[in-house]
């Protein structure tokens, strides 16, 4: 099928179950034909643009089907944006139209959107009672969905999917999810976020298998509805793992009837727990919104790797000044990445910038992706002699300290081990002279032993010397993005200026205080004496920089 319109229309006369939400349920012809009337009401108020401010309600799919079918751009817009923020990602995606639920419509007032509101819970009296399909079919070129990244590195941008893509996708992810028309998958993770549109609600419908509708993550809904639903597969991203495993476990949850669970950033250990807990397998990757390409582990795949790339794509490690391949890691016997400032660069797809479908009205941000006729994916990586990839973290996770620069994910992967940890970020944060200095943020089971975590860090041999954290906080929660994925943003902006609890490595021995108010002004003293107070974190409170 050549667009996803064609996949909508090829479901239109199936009366089997495709939509479950809570206690009802919808067949895929009713799906299509819910679309439909939407798709009529799109038509008659002439929109172009329709914006979907909703949680994953049965009528986000309702919409997506409705934009599908009568060639209309769907903008998904994220709900935990706020204020000038949510503005402008309306105003920049051209919306005319935004469509919305009670429980959001509050997030529209008093701010310069401009559109106009159709409220899903007191307008539908609005549309059509019934509605035939669309008598042309949008071209595979034309734009359908307006995706805004994850906005986990900063301001997010809206990657252009068009039909073409999307219907190519639920072909091909039908067999990386292993869907069948027998399946049943969890939908839980955002809609308007490309991982859930592409990897699940697409293939499924795409196969006729049934989706079931979660309204948000929840983690001690989780597995209630995997039960529940008798789900076969479920799409995930960022710590979704992690906080299922942080539920206690029930005698069910062996029993499950869950196979295959797919997704990204999930660690090594949590993946072999929830594998474990649920009898399935999990499968992790690596890929964007943007598309282009996909990296995904092999049976051969080392433990900590993201494994190759797919379809047998160029796909190497450069060098960010220069544009030359960096050399393979060399690791010592310990395992411990020795060359990591040659090793590590950012992940490039050669001669892929075509399959790059661009961003929306941000030629800047374009430009940063598109060098020549290659892909800058904006991620860090190495290889191994091998060829193997392992995730660096993004461009802003690099960190120099005394002289040796080294990736925030190499840290993280080690932290992720100590058993308490249920959350890690690793994250930069200045030097009085130089450089930076290593702070992580730590979400735990229970409370923090600075003897044990000193003991454990001690007992680590591929723990680099300058990756010691400097300072250590202890937090309730570590910030996400709305798909789940730390941001580190408010992380870096607070540095060791924050409520949470903070212990700080005053000398080079392996030992962790309290940063008491002393420590504190000893320490930003140090600033002012050697002329670096402009790199200061603000006073809490204050805008970011």
């Amino acid at each position: 099928m050549s667009t996803f319109a064609e996949v909508v229309r090829s479901r239109a006369g199936d009366e089997r179950v495709g939509l479950r939400f809570e206690e009802r349920s919808w067949t895929w012809a009713q799906v299509v034909a819910e679309g439909a009337r939407r798709a009529a009401w799109l038509r008659n108020a002439r929109v172009r643009h329709v914006g979907l401010l909703l949680e994953n309600v049965p009528d986000h799919v309702f919409w997506i089907v409705a934009a599908a079918l009568e060639g209309v751009v769907v903008v998904g817009i994220n709900p935990t944006r706020r204020g000038a923020g949510l503005a402008r990602d309306i105003r920049h995606t051209e919306c005319e139209v935004v469509v919305t639920e009670t429980r959001l419509a509050g997030l529209l007032d008093g701010i310069d959107h401009g559109a106009s509101v159709f409220n899903v819970d007191s307008d539908l009296n609005l549309l059509p009672e019934r509605a035939d399909l669309p008598s042309v079919s949008p071209e595979p070129d034309r734009t359908l969905l307006l995706l805004f990244s994850s906005g986990s590195t900063g301001a997010p941008k809206a990657v252009i999917c068009s039909q073409g893509r999307l219907g190519a996708l639920a072909e091909s992810l039908a067999v990386r999810t292993e869907l069948t028309r027998d399946s049943v998958s969890y939908l839980c993770m955002p809609l308007f976020h490309g991982n859930s549109a592409m990897m699940n609600l697409a293939p499924a419908m795409h196969v006729g298998s049934t989706v079931c509708l979660a309204r948000k993550f929840s983690a001690s809904g989780f597995a209630r509805d995997i039960h529940r639903y008798g789900v076969t597969f479920v799409n995930y991203v960022g710590r979704t793992l992690a906080y299922v495993l942080a539920r206690p476990e029930t005698d069910a949850d062996r029993r499950s009837t869950l196979r295959l669970a797919v997704g990204t950033e999930a660690s090594p250990a949590d993946a072999e727990r929830f594998a474990e807990r649920f009898g399935c397998r999990v499968s992790e990757g690596y890929g964007m919104s943007e598309g282009v390409l996909r990296i995904n582990r092999t049976a051969d795949s080392p433990p900590d790797s993201l494994g190759l790339p797919v379809g047998g794509l160029d796909v190497r490690v450069l060098r960010e000044d220069t544009g030359t391949e960096c050399p393979p890691g060399v690791f010592d016997e310990h395992g411990r990445l020795s060359n990591a400032e040659e090793a590590i660069g950012q992940i490039v797809a050669l001669g892929q910038a075509a399959a790059f479908e661009g961003y929306y009205n941000n030629p800047e941000a374009q430009a940063e992706r598109v060098r020549g006729e290659d892909f800058w994916t904006g991620d860090l990586a190495y290889r191994d002699a091998d060829g193997f990839f392992y995730f660096a973290g993004r461009t802003a996770d690099r960190l120099r300290v005394d002289g040796e620069n080294f990736a925030a994910a190499s840290v993280e992967r080690i932290l992720q081990r100590w058993e308490p940890v249920e959350a890690v970020a690793v994250y930069p944060v200045p030097d009085p002279r130089t450089g930076d200095q290593v702070m992580c943020a730590l979400q735990l089971r229970g409370e923090f032993d600075p003897v044990a975590f000193a003991d454990f860090l001690a007992a680590q041999p591929d723990l680099g010397t300058k990756w010691l954290p400097r300072f250590v906080r202890i937090t309730g929660e570590i910030p996400l993005t709305a798909s789940n994925k730390t941001t580190k943003t408010p992380l870096r902006h607070a540095a060791w200026r924050t409520d949470d609890t903070v212990y700080h490595r005053p000398t080079a021995e392996l030992r962790y205080d309290r940063f008491a108010a002393e420590d504190l002004h000893r320490w930003e003293s140090a600033f002012i004496t050697h002329a670096r107070a402009a790199l200061l974190p603000p006073e809490p409170g204050s805008p970011r920089r």
